[in-house]
This record gives C-alpha cells, structure tokens and sequence, in this order.
C-alpha cells in the first residue's frame, strides 16, 4: 500500500472483471466465477488479506478483457466466503468496501493485477446539508416501500436508521432493480449531492412503473369478474330457456340420434358406444361445451361407412381400355392391376395389396390411382402426406382434448363413403416426425393386411375394418421410407418418360386438354412434330410432363393472342417458329463430339430430370505428383478417380505408361459445368479410359459412352438408371455404350427404338473396356521426361493379356 501527492491510497490487488455485476460499498453480494484468470485472482486474495478489486467489464462477450475493456471506477471488495461447485465454477460471498479508481494492470499473465486508487465522496458543506439531503433521500424512499412490497421489513428498517447520506444510497442502489450500466455511473460519482438527485429521479421513475403494473393488475382482477358474471348469467338464462321448453328440442335431438343409431345396423360394439354417449348428452344442459364435443362425435360416427361398399368391376377387358385410354406407356403399372384384377375375380377373399409407385415428379403416378379406381369402379380418396411430423394427423387426436378431431385414414373414410375406396396416400416418403410422435410407425397398422381389419382411431375409440381398402402409395424417392413401412408395400417403379413416349403424350392427351383449356381446335393451331421434339429437348428438363404441358399452354396462350391481335385463322408451329413462342432455348445437350480426342472420355449420369452426359477430361503435366479434382465432386466420386489411379498404376507396365508417372507427373481431372454438383461410382470406367488415354497418348473414340463402377483389381461393377442415361447417349448421338456384364438383364427396359440406334456392349474388367475404348491413333500431349527406364510399346495399350506382356526396358 502506497500514497501519492494528495494523500490518496493507492493499492496493488488481484483484480476481477465482472461481466454484467457492479458492486457498491456496503453491497453483500453473491456471484459465480469460472475464467481461469479470475479464479487464479481469486486465490490469490486468499492467499493475503482477502481483498480484491472488483470492475465492470464494458463488453460482456469479451473473454480476455485488456484494460481498456474494463471501466476506470470499481469497487475494493472483501471476500467472506468460498464454495467450489460441481464443475469448474466457484461461487463467491463478498463485501463492498470502497470505491476505487483503476490505474494500472500490473501483470495478466497467470492473473490480472492491478494498482487501485482509494476514492473518498467529495465532504458536504456542513451539517445541515447533509440532514437536508438524508431527509430528502428518506422520504421518497418511504413513498418507494409503500408501493413494493418486495423488500423485507428488515431491510427497510435497516436503511431508514442510517445517518450517512452515501451509505443510504449506495444501499438503495444496490436494492434497485437497474441496468449495469445506469449502476455504473451512479458508481463513478463522487459528488454526494449528484449521486443522491439522481437516486431520488430514479425511485420516482419507479414509483410511477409499480403504480402503472398495479393499475393493469386490477384491471385484469375486473375483466376476470366480470367473465364469472356474465357465465353466471348466461347459466340462468340456459336453466330459464330449459324450463320454457329447451328440454323439447334437447328431446327431439335425443329421439333423432337414436333413431338414427337403430337402422344403420351397427356393429354391436358400436351400437353400444353410441347408446352410451346419447345418455350422456341426454343429461347435459343444453348449450354446454361439452355437449357439442359429443354430438361432433356421434355425428362422425354415424356418418362412416360401417357397411356400405361399392360394385367392383371385374371387366379384365373393360379395365385395359380404361387404362390405355388414359395413360401411354407404364406398360409394368398397368400389368400389375391387371394381375391384380384376375386374382379378385378368382379369390374374392383375397386382401386388397398395398402398391408404391416410385418415380420422379411429373410421370403419372397420381393420375394412374385415380384411373385404376375408375377401372375398379371403386371410390377414389386421396390423402397428401407431404409434411405431416404429427401420429395424431393418422390415428386422431383423443376427444378429452378441445378442438379433437378424427385422423386423416377415418376421414376419408368418412368422405368415401363406401368401405372399400380406392386410398391414395400421396408423397409418403415426405413424413417427419418430432417429438409429438412418429406418423411413419402409425402407418404400420394401416397397411398391415394382418392388423388392419379392426384400426382404432384415438377419437373414435372403436375397431374399423380397412381391409377392404385397396392402399396405394406414392414416392419420389426410398431412401426416406422406413423398412418397416417398406416391408408392407409392393414397389413399382416408373421411370422417366422417353422422348418418343412425351411425343406421343403430348399429341394424344396434353394438347387435346390445352386446346380446350384456350378455346382452340386442331384445325387453328397445327403443331409439328418436329416442334414438339423441340419443346421437350430444349425448353424442358425432366422425368415426366408437366413443364412440357406448360410449355404447350404457353404456346398455345400466344397463339391464341396472335389469331385475335393479327385476324389469323390458323397457325402453324414449327421449330422455327419456336423462339418467338418461347424464347431462346433454355437448355443444351452436349453432342458427341466429331473426332477422337486423348484424354477426354464420355460419361453418363442419372439426375432426378432423367439422363445426362458428362465429360470428362484429363489432363497430364510434368511435375511431382499432384491429383487435381475439380468440378463440383462428391466424395463418391473423387474415390473413384482415386480407385482408377491406383489400378493404373498396379497396371502400369502392361498398360504401355511409365511406372513412375505418380512421381513425375500431375494430374487434373475435371468435369465441366463445375456449378452443378456431381457425384456417385458410375463414372468409374469413364475416369479410369481418360486416364489411360492422357498417359499413354492413346485417344477414345468419340462416339463411345461408358458407364461402370471400377474396383481397385478392374473389375466393372453393375449400376443404376441404365434407361435414363441410354436415353441421354441417344440424344447426344452416341452409337456404342459400354455397360457393365451385370446390367445386361436391364437392357429389356431399353426402348426399341433406342437399341436399334445404340450398340450396347457388356464388360467385365477394365481390360475390355480400354480394348473398346482406345483408338490405335496415339498422339502424346508432350515429350515425357526420360528417367531410369523407359517403356517401348508398339501397339494398343490393354490389347495384351496380362499374363503374356512383354515389356522391353533399356537401362
């Protein structure tokens, strides 16, 4: 301890930056800490008189505060007493002593220390200014208390016996509900006077918010008063209403929902709930509540199809025309309702299956529900499951709940109107669930041939047979059905539409649909052929046909505006005409290109708008090795490309390259259109031919396509989509694809017009494909670097058989 030239103390103390807190003289006070620098302070005070100084930090996000983070007026704080707590935290009993001004952070490297300068208040004038401003300080204080209620007896009586002006109000402040900031400047005064004027402006804003919360207090106390009067009134009038002949019409209601319950010829379980309830509502006063929950559910009882079923038609032939008329193609679809049709008309017992149709937007899975419920002569109710995260949306919410209502499944029901509709439940792979429970687990009973005849909704609270419901579902993709409710459903998959099935949809159903959409004939708009392949190529991208139809109304928009605007009677499309219909085109298909290139090799991907070709170039450069991967890859991807390299390199010798080509060459491989993200093993063979070509200067024949997943030893692994990307290799103009051998049982999906234009080749190993792949034209990109040895080869590369090579090496 120190003084300087005006007698202040100056003091070095372990220092504390408190985050949020301002302690006062006089102030008891409790805080946790748990900052290692702060805890290190902690004991250092421990370790001497127990005194620590204790500042406000400006910023309390700051975890490291340097000094001009902290505040220059604190507090000298004296600590009473220590607890550890579970963790790392200890909690801290002090006592405000003095304030004080911070002058200097001594050291901060194991704890902040500081020298501290004792502040004392500015002295009053003399005696009668310090009654003055005490009487002053006390009498709004006594007005203060009388309005909160909040501070002990005690306390109160503890202030008001103070006769030190500062001490009473650093002890009110520390009372006081406020800010820190606010608490920080009343710390940083030293004029007795200011500090008190301000105490006192401050209590008389408080006063004035405590009788404002009173006033709304009461206000609230009136409002709920006068709800019980008028509850109490309208109960009297409700009693009055019952005596003048209420009870008449509560009767009449009684007698109708039982009459009602006689002749629907309920189940016996059923009958009696009903029985139940109508007794109940019987002793109700008319007009309550839960009289209404309880006609809202004899209502819905009575309303379900408990016996009602609809004629099903067993017309194979009928059934096919239907089928035909209204949709093109789904050839596998229409078979299995077929199929489907023939069983029932043999079986009648037979359980209606539950079918998934799975495919991309746009194809037609909805619209053949509806068309197969036509060809059954069943109702057809659709349910959208898109979004739903809640078991209650399937199985109900109870009744005991306001506002309860019966599950999604009773409700269609109910809307069907017959016991065997035909149920679509639409979009199932788009279920959440939270904590409210899982739909996904509800939808297990309900397709469940075994569970389902005696479904219990939770509002209805009795057995409903559903086994008479033929369940159809719809998907975009699998991956987000559980294999629970997989288990349940046979899956039909439906691909995309080819380009010659979208012609043939688009002339016999979208246009026929748009021309009378727009009040046209075929006769005032003719639309060639050729246009409509143009429409589908270059101003759509997709699985099914929905842009396409959009596409068509706009055509057809516009040409209804040209024959009204330029007196036309007729117009005639062509691709020409095309951009001043529809703008420039919005898309591209890379074509195959027209000469064989060294290093560039042709792949084929499956996207959820169908196929699509990528390109996939390479790139050899002297240097040390480095892999360069750009594109927008996935990882699936990049570990292909990296499963290529190290085959190459186990098969360097044979493949007619240099062993070394990892230590003294870089390699960039890259897929075009790098903002589109790509990604998954069927390029492997792809990367793998383009490698190969760019280091031995072979080029791949250009007119060559190859999809495949690679192994580290060669192998050709099966892929998916194969009709998808056909489809994209007939429109880029290839004539040969390279598949893998275990694809070739899915070339009976390819369209025939496709297999005629497109040699589809099976492989096995990476051998095959390069023999397939590879021109004899050997070009290099650049001389490569002589080193050790060097690999003289005079013929293709892979035209060896591995165990007959003969490589010559010159030393």
């Amino acid at each position: 301890m120190m003084s300087d030239r005006q007698g202040n103390v100056n003091r070095i103390l372990p220092l504390i930056a408190m985050r949020g807190l301002v302690v006062f003289p006089y102030m008891m006070v409790h805080f946790d800490i748990g900052r290692e620098k702060s805890v290190k302070a902690l004991e250092a005070a421990m370790a001497g008189d127990q005194m620590i100084f204790l500042v406000a930090q400006r910023d309390t996000e700051i975890e490291e505060p340097d000094r001009q983070d902290m505040y220059d007026i604190g507090t000298v704080t004296k600590i009473k007493q220590v607890l550890r707590l579970p963790g790392d935290s200890i909690r801290v009993l002090a006592e405000g002593v003095n304030r004080a001004r911070l002058l200097d952070i001594v050291e901060d490297d194991v704890y902040l220390s500081c020298v501290a300068e004792d502040i004392a208040d500015d002295a009053l004038v003399d005696d009668t200014t310090r009654h003055a401003v005490l009487r002053q300080l006390k009498e709004v204080l006594e007005r203060y208390f009388s309005f909160n209620s909040r501070i002990s007896a005690e306390a109160i009586s503890s202030m008001m016996e103070m006769d030190n002006p500062a001490q009473l109000a650093d002890v009110t402040i520390a009372n006081l509900n406020l800010d820190y900031t606010v608490r920080q400047r009343l710390l940083s005064g030293t004029d007795i006077i200011q500090r008190v004027t301000d105490l006192i402006a401050i209590l008389h804003n408080e006063i004035e918010i405590i009788k404002a919360e009173q006033d709304i207090s009461e206000k609230v106390k009136s409002a709920i008063v006068s709800n019980q009067r008028e509850y109490y009134l309208r109960e009297q009038l409700k009693a009055i209403s019952d005596e003048l002949g209420g009870k008449d019409g509560l009767g009449a209601e009684i007698k109708e929902y039982k009459e009602k319950i006689a002749i629907a010829n309920l189940p016996e379980e059923v009958a009696q709930k009903l029985a139940k309830e109508t007794e109940r509502l019987s002793k109700m006063p008319y007009g309550t509540p839960e009289g209404s929950v309880v006609r809202n559910y004899l209502d819905c009882v009575l309303e379900l199809p408990w016996h009602n079923k609809s004629k099903e038609r067993f017309n194979i032939h009928k059934a096919e025309q239907i089928l035909d008329a209204d949709h093109y193609g789904l050839e596998k679809v229409k078979e299995r309702v077929l199929e489907y049709l023939s069983v029932r008309k043999l079986s009648k017992g037979m359980h209606g299956p539950i079918l998934c149709f799975v495919g991309p937007p746009g194809v037609g899975k909805t619209s053949v529900a509806k068309s197969v419920a036509k060809a059954l002569g069943r109702k057809y109710v659709r349910i959208s499951l898109g979004g739903i995260h809640d078991e209650a949306d399937i199985r109900g919410h109870r009744k005991t709940y306001i506002g309860s209502m019966p599950g999604r499944i009773m409700n269609a029901m109910r809307l069907a109107g017959t016991k065997n509709p035909l149920m679509l439940l639409d979009e199932i792979d788009k279920m959440s669930h939270d904590f409210r429970g899982d739909p996904a687990s509800a939808m297990l009973e309900v397709l469940d041939a075994e569970q389902n005849f005696a479904f219990r909704d939770h509002y209805l609270e009795l057995p409903f047979d559903l086994s008479g419901v033929l369940f159809i579902t719809t998907a975009n993709t699998l991956d987000t059905v559980s294999p629970a409710l997989l288990d349940r459903m046979e899956v039909i998959s439906i691909s995309g539409y080819t380009q010659e099935e979208k012609l043939n949809i688009a002339k016999r159903y979208l246009l026929p649909k748009q021309f009378k959409n727009h009040g046209l004939t075929p006769e005032q708009l003719l639309i060639d052929d050729e246009a409509i392949e143009d429409v589908i190529n270059y101003y759509t991208r997709e699985s099914g046909v929905r842009n396409l139809e959009r596409e068509l109304a706009n055509i057809c928009r516009k040409a209804a505006r040209a024959m009204i605007g330029e007196k036309k009677h007729s117009i005639t499309i062509t691709p020409l005409l095309l951009q001043k219909y529809l703008g420039v085109k919005k898309y591209r298909y890379e074509m195959a290109g027209k000469t064989d290139e060294v290093g560039v090799a042709r792949g084929l991907a499956w996207t959820s708008s169908g196929g699509d070709t990528l390109s996939i170039e390479v790139n050899v450069m002297p240097g040390s090795g480095k892999i360069e991967l750009t594109g927008h890859l996935g990882d699936v991807m990049k570990e292909s490309a990296k499963t290529a390299i190290s085959y190459i390199r186990s098969k360097a010798t044979i493949l007619g390259i240099r062993e070394d080509f990892y230590k003294t060459l870089d390699i960039h491989i890259h897929v075009p259109e790098g903002a589109v993200p790509k990604d998954g093993p069927s390029a492997g063979i792809a990367i793998a031919a383009a490698l190969v070509s760019a280091l031995s200067g072979y080029s791949i024949r250009h007119n060559v396509a190859l999809t495949g997943e690679i192994t580290l030893r060669g192998r050709v692994l099966p892929i998916g989509g194969l009709k998808e990307k056909s489809l994209a290799a007939y429109r880029a103009g290839i004539s040969t694809v390279i598949i893998p051998e275990e694809n070739k049982r899915d070339l009976d999906e390819i369209p025939k017009n496709i297999k005629e234009c497109i040699d589809f080749v099976t492989v096995g190993s990476m051998e095959k494909v390069l023999e397939l792949a590879l021109t004899k034209n050997k070009q290099p990109l650049f001389e490569l670097p002589v080193s050790k040895a060097e690999i003289k080869t005079d013929i293709i590369p892979m035209a060896y058989n591995s165990d007959k090579a003969q490589v010559q090496i010159t030393q």
